[in-house]
């Protein structure tokens, strides 16, 4: 296996982007292997990574359909329902808590 390109963070070179950067511009890298990494040096640990695609290669992003937004609906959904009460908390419950606020904390509740 070859290695890759490194490049020090913000001296990338044209033609080539993350896969967020790919996103905001309706693209995706559409089975490309990575082409390069992109390095941004931290004090304390090891440098943060990015792979990078190139543009030439990505694809444009798949569009939307009804049974896929019917999905993701369902799955938002399931994220907002806490699993005690049964009710949509209109939040996404925290993975912390398990929980909607009222159920975790419940003598909080009563005294408000």
């Amino acid at each position: 296996m070859a290695t890759l390109p490194v490049y020090r963070w913000r001296l990338a070179p044209d033609g080539m982007a993350t896969r967020r950067q790919l996103r905001a511009a309706g693209l995706r890298p559409g089975g490309q292997d990575v082409a390069a990494q992109l390095e941004r040096p931290r004090r304390q640990r090891g440098p943060l990574i990015a792979y990078l695609y190139l543009i030439e290669q990505a694809k444009p992003v798949r569009p939307m359909t009804a049974r896929r937004a019917a999905a993701l609906a369902k799955a938002n959904a399931a994220r907002r329902t806490c699993p005690a009460c049964r009710r949509d908390a209109g939040y996404v419950i925290p993975a912390s808590l398990g929980m909607c606020t009222p159920c975790a904390y419940p003598d909080e509740q009563r005294v408000a």
